[in-house]
């Protein structure tokens, strides 16, 4: 009976700590993802001396053709010389979003409930950047 017990508050810890492990291991995708697709976005821009291409995405570089099992990219570009890549979350990751935009400012949209989202970087655990 005691080792039930036992049993039953390491699992109680431990499986809440698992899962967050998970989700924090699953970051980095969406993050290094974005940072890739924006220096896609300056070599664009040194080639055609814009970030805009009148196109369905309307971005020089279209971030749909990234394959991720937990974030979905996309792209705004605002002008010639603005853009905003994002990563929206799916699955396990819905409640993450994550951006950076043609200066580099790297964002947390949304977290999940209890997690810090902190400003101008990204968040990549429970208590922020």
């Amino acid at each position: 009976m005691i080792v039930v017990v036992i049993v039953g508050v390491l699992s109680a810890i431990a499986i809440p700590l698992y899962g967050d492990y998970v989700l924090r291991g699953r970051i980095p995708d969406a993050t290094s993802n974005l940072s890739a697709l924006a220096v896609k976005m300056e070599q664009a821009f040194q080639d055609n001396r814009s970030y805009y291409k009148p196109t369905t995405t309307n971005c020089a570089v279209d971030g749909s053709t990234v394959t991720s099992n937990s974030f979905d990219f996309s792209c705004k570009a605002t002008s010639d010389t603005a853009y905003v890549f994002t990563a929206k979350g799916k699955n396990t990751m819905a409640a993450f979003t994550y951006s950076i935009d043609q200066s580099g400012v790297k964002k947390t949209v949304a977290v999940k409930t209890g997690w810090t989202a902190g400003t101008n970087c990204w968040t990549t655990n429970k208590g922020g950047c």
